[in-house]
């Protein structure tokens, strides 16, 4: 008996190990003059829905999620966001992400007046150090 216990001791302890390992120890560095921006739709546009949304960047290149290379990210997009969201945690309704690295999306929106802003993650998808944000844009769907 009490060798299956003993077994058991093990795997947790290892398991707990290689959660800690996989956990960020800290935030990534974003490069000096990293950009990231909406390229399409443009500021005030009116659109129909599903609405392809242009992701651009410069100064750092875009890798799916989990990837450990230096000066990359991938995409988060924050619709109807008034702050920053703690990508820490599970991401609210608002933030859609984009780990397999894809620089442009077909994103299905209500009609209305929408805020869209485009963020960088790191491989644990926390926003690098500054956060590499863009500028928010507000498109009208129809």
């Amino acid at each position: 008996m009490k060798k299956p216990l003993y077994l058991l001791l093990i795997l947790l302890t290892s398991f707990s190990s290689l959660i800690a390992s996989a956990s960020p120890a800290s935030q990534s560095s974003s490069p000096e003059g990293a950009i990231v921006y909406i390229i399409s739709p443009v500021d005030g546009a009116v659109v129909n829905s599903p609405v392809l949304i242009r992701f651009g960047l410069k100064g750092m290149g875009v890798a799916p999620a989990g990837t450990d290379r230096a000066n990359t990210g991938h995409h988060h997009l924050l619709v109807d966001g008034e702050a920053l969201p703690n990508m820490t945690t599970a991401m609210g309704a608002n933030v859609k992400h984009f780990g397999g690295g894809q620089t442009e999306a077909s994103v299905e929106l209500l009609p209305g007046e929408h805020t869209l802003q485009l963020i960088m993650g790191d491989k644990y998808h926390v926003p690098h150090t500054p956060p590499v944000v863009s500028e928010k844009i507000t498109v009208t769907v129809q």
